[in-house]
């Protein structure tokens, strides 16, 4: 597999068509929820974005790597400038997830993602593309929420913020991939009051316990 980034601009050639680009990437996240990953083949993207194969490998190596770029670009995370600052944590989480979840009802998003986490199972390579290129701009679009609160005093200063985002975006993932119950703005609300109070410096314990073999850096006694 090649090792050049999700969506990256080609060295040498022609300039990458922004039509081009978009076509490719619209057909691709219509087969993607229509089909999954494993039945998408790049003939059938091809096809339908009216474009040839060798225009689709000139900036994707693989279909896996388009899927990526495919979905990320679906599911873009709002610019830091076009958000803005309700005041509380609670009301910039809720403004922050509530338009996802309803975008997740809207199309079979979860066989998207099940694909995309069989293959970073098998691929180490693709695996590392996919955090840094889907996994990890999520979170990071959402880190700032956090630090924002940490400013206003609603949250200690030394709460993990790693820990708080895998609890925030956790149990959405586990529903999107099993199914098992709604996700809808009541179960969204309650991830975000439940993550709070266990956070909030009138909650639960936000510090993680430290063990003897505890090395991280600049810990604290």
């Amino acid at each position: 597999m090649s090792t050049r980034g999700v969506g990256e601009q080609p060295r040498r050639g022609r300039p990458r068509s922004e039509k081009a680009q978009k076509a490719i990437l619209a057909a691709a996240i219509e087969l993607l929820l229509e089909q999954g990953l494993h039945a998408m083949s790049m003939d059938d993207v091809a096809e339908r974005a009216g474009v040839s194969k060798a225009t689709i490998y000139r900036w994707w190596p693989s279909k896996e790597m388009l899927a990526v770029d495919a979905l990320a670009t679906e599911w873009a995370p709002p610019l830091p400038t076009a958000e803005r600052d309700t005041g509380t944590l609670r009301g910039d989480l809720v403004a922050r997830f509530r338009p996802w979840l309803r975008q997740l009802n809207q199309k079979p998003f979860g066989r998207v993602i099940a694909g995309l986490v069989a293959e970073a199972q098998t691929d180490p390579e693709f695996a590392q593309l996919y955090r840094e290129h889907f996994v990890q701009p999520r979170r990071d679009a959402t880190r700032p929420l956090l630090l924002r609160a940490i400013d206003r005093g609603e949250i200690a200063a030394d709460t993990d913020l790693e820990v708080t985002l895998d609890l925030l975006y956790g149990p959405i993932y586990h529903r999107l991939l099993h199914g098992h119950a709604p996700l809808n703005d009541r179960f969204a609300q309650q991830v975000i009051d439940t993550v709070i109070a266990a956070i909030s410096s009138g909650g639960l314990d936000h510090r993680r316990k430290r063990t003897p073999t505890d090395q991280r850096p600049g810990a604290l006694p």
